[in-house]
């Protein structure tokens, strides 16, 4: 079977260096991985101490930062090197100052795995939560290095857990310490003979927990609300704006809408202006505009999002109708309700947030519409299940912290 791992590997990389002639994105994977040995002898010396944090995307990162952050504090000495899988995490964090180091992982083969910790030659190993590369794990054990997988969330359809699946469970022997989500992660870990697992929750909330400290204000936020409830969308796919435009289009309160979309391209953002009814403002075109005379704004750029959350009386988060869930963590952190398609499954704080209350999901253009009118017509409602969103992460934060406990005996025995 390993030989087996090793040509799937090998042929991946060959087809995806062809396809990335044609194909922007792949482009990106295949060319930044042509630097990450460059990058690494430029910013790293022999005689650097390097923690090594792998995150797959940019989910993970936001997964691995409070412990990227608390890393960088208490082991100063230290190199730290971050390390992503796909374009979507790297590109968009290649300058983030959380990490001394910020490369591609190169793939999985054992000329590269051998190349790479022959450089990086590092005291201690963070993965985050779902990323196993067998030919990694297994040269890190053989070279004696101290792994960690950070927030991993199990379930019982992964192929660890089947008749089938001996080859990825053999992988898991790699970790020192399986840091999960929950007791159910712990249990199943358990059937297949792994006890050194300890529950210590995700460290996603210990990062939105950080959010209320943060300065939460924009001025064009301030212009724009007045007195109005506001329902701010958020990461929206063309499935979740259909039904919002919908909705937008019919309403007749004075209620004020952001919508942030998932993809903020210019012909994107002008198509959804345009679909909307009521005066429409895209961010960019902003300048000049008394945005009070808006009702609706669209904000095609990144990186406002999580303040705007903050101006929300309610929150919609988007994927939900198309490919996944995005972040919700981050709108219920200000302790107000969040709506939700029904792809939920997966993302365990939703769910856990949908049993309690807190996140509502919707299936349908009319559930959508009942929703929205509820929350807005009824406070007691919105306190409710806002309160239930704010108590659910100021109870399960702290995971970092735990965590971090082990790091210490591990780097200072």
């Amino acid at each position: 079977m390993y030989a087996i791992y090793n040509l799937i590997v090998s042929t991946s990389w060959l087809v995806l260096r062809l396809l990335a002639k044609v194909n922007t994105k792949l482009s990106l994977f295949v060319k930044g991985r042509e630097h990450t040995l460059g990058i690494i002898r430029k910013n790293i010396s022999k005689s650097d101490p390097v923690i090594w944090v792998h995150a797959a995307s940019l989910g993970e990162y936001e997964q691995g930062l409070p412990l990227l952050e608390l890393l960088k504090l208490r082991y100063p000495e230290h190199k730290l090197l971050l390390t992503f899988f796909s374009p979507s995490g790297y590109e968009v964090k290649k300058n983030t100052p959380a990490a001394d180091v910020v490369t591609y992982l190169p793939m999985d083969t054992k000329k590269h795995v051998r190349e790479f910790l022959d450089l990086v030659d590092p005291k201690l190993v963070l993965f985050i939560k779902y990323e196993i590369w067998p030919n990694y794990l297994s040269a890190l054990k053989e070279r004696n290095v101290p792994t960690l997988l950070v927030s991993a969330l199990f379930k019982k359809e992964q192929i660890y857990f089947k008749w089938y699946g001996r080859f990825m469970r053999n992988a898991l022997n790699t970790f020192n310490t399986f840091y999960v989500q929950d007791k159910n992660s712990k249990s199943l870990l358990k059937t297949i003979g792994f006890n050194n697992c300890t529950v210590t929750g995700d460290t996603r909330l210990d990062r939105v927990s950080k959010i209320l400290d943060a300065d939460n204000t924009l001025e064009f936020m301030d212009e724009f609300i007045t007195e109005s409830h506001c329902l701010v969308a958020g990461s929206t796919w063309p499935e979740d704006e259909k039904l919002l435009v919908a909705y937008i289009n019919l309403s007749t309160s004075d209620m004020k809408f952001v919508i942030a979309p998932h993809n903020i391209k210019h012909e994107h953002s002008r198509r959804l202006k345009d679909s909307i009814t009521k005066p429409t403002l895209l961010y960019s075109e902003k300048k000049g505009k008394n945005l009070q005379d808006s009702q609706v704004l669209i904000v095609d750029t990144i990186g406002l999002l999580t303040k705007i959350y903050s101006y929300a009386s309610i929150a919609y988060v988007g994927g939900g109708f198309a490919t996944g869930l995005h972040n919700t963590l981050e709108p219920a952190v200000f302790g107000i309700p969040v709506i939700t398609g029904p792809k939920y499954k997966g993302f365990k704080e939703a769910e856990d947030l949908i049993a309690l209350g807190g996140i509502l999901s919707v299936n349908s253009q009319t559930a959508l519409n009942q929703t929205i009118n509820e929350l807005r017509s009824d406070k007691n409602s919105r306190t409710v299940s806002g309160k239930t969103n704010s108590d659910y992460i100021s109870k399960n934060k702290g995971a970092s912290i735990r965590i971090m406990e082990d790091i210490t005996n591990l780097l200072n025995p």
